[in-house]
């Protein structure tokens, strides 16, 4: 059995941003030597997520609108006024937290003759909703 464990640092300047991350994984895939296996791709913080879907600018948009539209940034404590109460602990990123939930923790795929096993428009993203700190993704690889 191979392994390889790796952390890659996120640095997003601004409050939000899907970043592809493909390529490196890909590259660590390689470097694994892995052919058949599965690899695990986490946000290891609470504010951003890895997914999995299109590369295409209108859905990136899109889900920008529609997790604003669900859980709306707002620094405020009181949620009669759409504030948050995790926002009385000193923090503005309750949202984010909520965005997180709904876009999922990580992803794990399946490694096939060395590479990715994805459908033809899956594509690996990080996405940042509480950015402008240093952040990791653990990949996580396993297989023979």
């Amino acid at each position: 059995m191979k392994t390889l464990t790796r952390e890659l640092w996120m640095d997003i300047p601004q409050r939000r941003a899907i970043v592809s991350i493909h390529r490196e994984i890909e590259k660590l895939v390689a470097e694994s030597g892995v052919q058949d296996g599965l690899i695990l791709v986490n946000a290891m913080h609470i504010t951003a997520s890895v997914f999995i879907n299109d590369n295409e600018s209108g859905l990136h948009a899109d889900y920008e609108r529609w997790l604003e539209d669900l859980v709306p940034f707002n620094p405020g404590t009181d949620p009669a006024r759409g504030g948050y109460l995790h926002n009385r602990t000193g923090e503005d990123n309750a949202d984010a937290h909520h965005k997180r939930q709904i876009m999922g923790r990580e992803v794990v795929v399946a490694i096939t003759d060395g590479k990715l096993h994805l459908g033809p428009w899956e594509h690996i993203f990080y996405y940042e909703f509480d950015g402008r700190r240093r952040k990791r993704i653990l990949v996580k690889i396993i297989g023979e």
